[in-house]
């Protein structure tokens, strides 16, 4: 299909902050892993909807990296971006980052991709503008998107085709600390 509107990157660009709070906290006291997910899923949508101009649905979480704990009373910004558009959907480059407020420092916490799906008032896939890249990291962030639904169809193809039986599994599992007690 080809595209006749195009939008920026720019255009698609949102980010929210919000001060983590002792309610925010998982078990050892760090910010909980799943509201972050809950902030991620937000922020992807809005990006989406603004970027699109439809209610957007989450298709997929591409891999999301917890890379650095976030502490209560530091001010978490999510940054999200599209970074790839297909028919009816976009993936959303999301990167979030912790300020401590009293000193200033800035940590990267977490970077993920969000697959995004435009809908139109029926619930129907709606189409959605193309993407207009003027700079050679929306370039990239473009093409690593390409690669990245390579890689997942790779993966697709690869578990459709590889379906073991269960005396086969058991074979490979022996290579592995699992205890089977099959009944």
């Amino acid at each position: 299909m080809q595209k006749t509107h195009f939008k920026t990157v720019a255009s698609s660009k949102i980010s929210i902050s919000e001060l983590m709070l002792p309610s925010h906290t998982n078990f050892s006291g760090k910010i909980h892993g799943g509201y972050i997910l809950s902030l991620l899923d937000q922020v992807a949508f809005a990006c989406a909807s603004k970027f699109s101009g439809y209610y957007c649905v989450t298709a997929s979480v591409d891999r999301v990296d917890f890379i650095n704990p976030i502490d209560v009373g530091e001010l978490v910004t999510l940054k999200a971006s599209v970074n790839y558009v297909g028919n009816s959907s976009m993936i959303v480059g999301i990167r979030v980052e912790a300020e401590n407020i009293q000193t200033g420092k800035i940590k990267h916490c977490n970077s993920s991709y969000f697959t995004m799906v435009a809908k139109d008032e029926n619930g129907k896939n709606a189409i959605v503008p193309g993407l207009e890249l003027h700079h050679e990291e929306e370039v990239r962030r473009f093409i690593n998107c390409i690669k990245q639904i390579d890689l997942r169809k790779e993966r697709d193809l690869h578990e459709e085709k590889y379906q073991y039986s269960v005396a086969d599994a058991l074979a490979i599992l022996k290579n592995y600390p699992v205890l089977v007690s099959i009944k």
